[in-house]
């Protein structure tokens, strides 16, 4: 099996994960965003709306993973992250991960929500959408923030292995690069492996990123997975 890039860090295969995955081992964490569907929400919203401008492929939206494919994901991993954990038929579990994006304006989700299975309560990140699409253009519709993933990373078991089977353009590993973990990725679109290639890239490891979660932008989240609930 050929990769599409690999450095001394990371590995990108372009392919369909549930063809690629039996040829690979098992990894310490598996921490992706699978899609779910985003042309369901194109109707009934704004024509200006960054849905409606940007290009949603077929594949991406066609490609939403089975429970079966789900199982096998989590077989592949010593630990587990799956973020829109509702939008999934995920085993039940008592931890979770949830992204407050600080939103003032009712834009889609307020907060999103992790599947995983790390041996701790709930954790809540506190990071602004707005801060997010200010810092980097986004390339891909469902690009989640590198200090997102960063501090997934930081909360799982040491994790030395890296896995995203849904990978788009590449924030799970530069992440886990930046953090001087190996990664995987696969990705069932081209152009996406090609920006992710490019984003890979550049650089080495960066050695100003903390190797500890920052503790301000993380509480126990109890309390916000109860009202999610109600």
């Amino acid at each position: 099996m050929k990769p599409y890039y690999k450095d001394k860090w990371t590995t990108i295969y372009h392919g369909d994960c549930r063809d690629v995955l039996p040829q690979l081992d098992k990894v310490d964490l598996v921490l992706t965003d699978p899609p779910y569907g985003l042309a369901r929400f194109k109707n009934g919203i704004g024509e200006h709306s960054r849905l409606q401008i940007k290009s949603i492929s077929t594949a991406f939206n066609n490609n939403t993973p089975d429970r079966a494919t789900l199982l096998a994901l989590l077989c592949k991993g010593k630990e587990a992250c799956i973020w829109g954990m509702n939008n999934f038929k995920l085993p039940v579990t008592e931890h979770f991960l949830v992204w407050d994006k600080a939103q003032t304006v009712d834009n889609f989700a307020s907060a999103e929500l992790a599947w995983c299975n790390f041996r701790q309560p709930a954790k809540v990140f506190h990071y602004s959408t707005v801060k997010h699409n200010q810092t980097k253009l986004k390339v891909h519709p469902t690009e989640k923030p590198e200090e997102l993933m960063r501090w997934c990373i930081m909360l799982a078991d040491s994790p030395q292995t890296i896995l995203d089977p849904f990978m788009g353009s590449g924030t799970t590993l530069r992440a886990a690069k930046d953090l001087q973990r190996k990664a995987i990725g696969i990705e069932i679109e081209e152009r996406y492996c090609e920006i992710a290639a490019k984003r890979l890239a550049q650089g080495t490891p960066r050695k100003e990123i903390k190797t500890k979660v920052d503790l301000k932008n993380v509480q126990p989240g109890f309390g916000l997975m109860r009202n999610l609930s109600q």
